[in-house]
């Protein structure tokens, strides 16, 4: 939980403050390249454009010789060619803000726009409420110029320069684009439409530098030209060579007809006034939309993993990490632009803070595992136990021949009636420690406490030769130098003592592992050998001897004990057959069965 809301947090706080505003510009690019051109969307428009060969062609050749800018009775040649020719619209991209050298030439230009109609005429000089002085200003443009009105030429590049936004209006003006789209459509556009007149949307580019039909401004004013190729269609005018400084970066200029190529002006306003004229196809995404992607992607991996699933959280983020690359780009081809580096960042915050505490987690129950597993294995097995173990830190299932053990300490129910619960605590702690010593100095593995009960195996999880040897070691010491140490131990502590031991030694197969629960698991041995283990400790009340030793145990010895006693043979519960036990004499000092009757 604490790494999905760190992922969302920071990904929600990245988008905020836009700190991955550039890449995420990037990925719009990326999408209209992979998205590809679109021509159909410009089949409308025309660039007659003021192109080099024009340039060079009006510099050199004999009347015509002259520089950029042109005299305006070019342009008014132009727009007449046009109109002979059959163009529905007109749109022209240069400036006509200062009066001519020559008043004739403005005199040209105003006959051509008012023959031509509604001609939309850019500018970038726009004074208070939307006034210009194209022509001589707003008013002289209307009465001479056939309804010809100016509009706003100015674009606002992204942060990285490139152009991929258009606004409806700057300075209560009309744009550029948006002018055009209105006379092609023969109505106002309505800034309802962009969501305001100063809010900006996106530009839908048909594709790269060049997907606009185009026309050389010299063809044109020649006259060498299909009048076809502009018959019913919007035209638009203005400076198409790199000298003339209109050409722009945009996010197409890397792809399509022109490839590595900027972008001349006409064509960008081309793209404009075709994307207004389309409806604004192409749409921010809603920000509470970005919001919840952000989020979704944050807590996928953290959610994957709280099922301890770290390999395959990990691979599931990757594949949803591809499949909301994938998700973007059909949303963007279908209109909808929705934010990719915030949410990916987001699931990529998630799968790195998953993975940490996964592992950190795993770092920490090893450890945990170590310290448990030294209490009940000798130090130098721990590394050999843990290296068998699973991820799940679950010792694999196997059957092994070994030696189990359990031992009791006789009279310690009746003992813990009559003393204090922190006494009973305190002597039962005491007895396990010294018993669990024995066990783990022989070499053996302690199983489990069962109240002031012990079950032990030799020989599991790790294999040993030796087991039973190493369980009669253990057994001796137990009811030997332990029990003595720890019936002094409560002859000091003023508590009644001389109790007695029951050990039980059997050996045979047993299945053995880690068994339980998820929240919990324990290693124990299952089998008939284990019970037949703690049958014979319980058969030793209210006998002479402390130790009751299988002939199965007897018989894995590696050399026969000289104090090696017969015991009997004896039927015990759930064996058909009889079993031969037997024992060894109890240690020098040890309580006998009087002592204890009379503790």
């Amino acid at each position: 939980m604490i790494a999905a809301v760190l992922a969302a947090g920071l990904g929600i706080l990245t988008h905020a403050t836009g700190v991955f505003h550039r890449p995420e510009l990037q990925t719009i690019d990326t999408r209209f390249s992979v998205r590809g051109p679109q021509p159909q969307l410009l089949r409308k428009f025309v660039v007659v454009g003021i192109d080099t060969p024009t340039l060079t062609y009006f510099a050199k050749q004999g009347p015509y010789q002259t520089s950029w800018p042109f005299p305006r009775h070019y342009e008014a040649r132009v727009i007449d060619n046009l109109v002979k020719a059959g163009a529905k619209h007109i749109a022209i991209d240069i400036q006509f803000t200062l009066p001519s050298p020559k008043p004739a030439d403005d005199y040209a230009l105003l006959r051509a726009l008012a023959h031509a109609g509604h001609v939309v005429l850019a500018t970038t000089a726009v004074g208070p409420h939307g006034s210009t002085q194209v022509m001589g200003g707003n008013s002289i443009l209307w009465k001479y110029g056939g309804q010809s009105v100016p509009a706003d030429a100015i674009n606002f590049p992204d942060t990285d320069g490139v152009y991929r936004r258009m606004q409806y209006s700057i300075q209560g003006l009309e744009t550029f684009g948006v002018a055009i789209a209105a006379h092609t459509l023969g109505r106002p556009v309505s800034p309802r439409l962009f969501g305001g007149a100063t809010r900006t949307v996106p530009i839908d580019y048909a594709g790269g530098p060049g997907t606009v039909p185009y026309l050389s401004f010299k063809n044109v004013f020649f006259g060498s030209f299909k009048p076809s190729s502009v018959r019913g269609k919007t035209v638009i005018i203005g400076a198409t060579a790199a000298i003339l400084q209109d050409v722009h970066q945009t996010p197409t200029s890397g792809s399509g007809a022109g490839s590595g190529r900027l972008m001349a002006g006409t064509e960008l306003v081309a793209n404009e006034a075709a994307t207004v004229l389309h409806g604004i196809p192409l749409r921010d995404a809603a920000g509470w939309v970005n919001v919840l992607l952000i989020i979704l992607l944050g807590v996928a991996t953290p959610l994957l993993g709280m099922r301890g699933w770290a390999l395959r959280a990990l691979g599931a983020a990757v594949i949803i990490g591809l499949l909301y690359a994938v998700a973007a780009q059909l949303a963007f081809n279908s209109g909808a632009i929705i934010t990719v580096v915030d949410p990916e960042f987001a699931l990529l915050v998630g799968i790195v803070a998953t993975l940490t505490i996964v592992y950190l987690g795993e770092a920490f129950e090893r450890q945990y595992a170590r310290s448990t597993f030294a209490r009940f294995v000798p130090p130098g097995v721990v590394d050999q136990v843990l290296a068998s173990s699973d991820d799940d830190l679950r010792l694999a299932a196997v059957e092994r021949v070994c030696t189990v053990m359990f031992s009791d300490l006789r009279g310690f129910t009746r003992f813990s009636e009559h003393q204090p619960v922190e006494k009973v605590i305190a002597v039962v702690n005491h007895y396990l420690n010294e018993m669990t010593e024995a066990i783990l100095d022989a070499g053996g593995t302690l199983i489990a406490y069962m109240g002031d009960g012990i079950m032990a195996t030799f020989g599991a999880p790790i294999e040993q030769d030796d087991h039973a040897d190493r369980a009669l070691r253990a057994a001796r010491e137990m009811i030997g130098p332990r029990l003595s140490a720890f019936n002094a131990w409560l002859a000091e502590q003023d508590y009644p003592s001389g109790f007695r031991m029951g050990v039980g030694l059997n050996t045979g197969p047993v299945m053995c592992g880690n068994v339980g629960a998820e929240q919990r698991v324990e290693y124990t041995t299952i089998g008939d050998t284990t019970n037949t283990a703690s049958r014979l400790e319980g058969m030793t009340k209210g006998t002479d001897h402390m130790l009751f030793i299988a002939e199965s145990t007897i018989e894995m010895l590696s050399e026969r004990p000289e104090d090696l006693l017969f015991v009997d043979e004896f039927e015990v519960r759930g064996r058909q057959a009889k079993m031969r036990i037997y024992s060894i004499p109890d240690p020098e000092g040890a309580p006998t069965l009087a002592q204890e009757a009379a503790r």
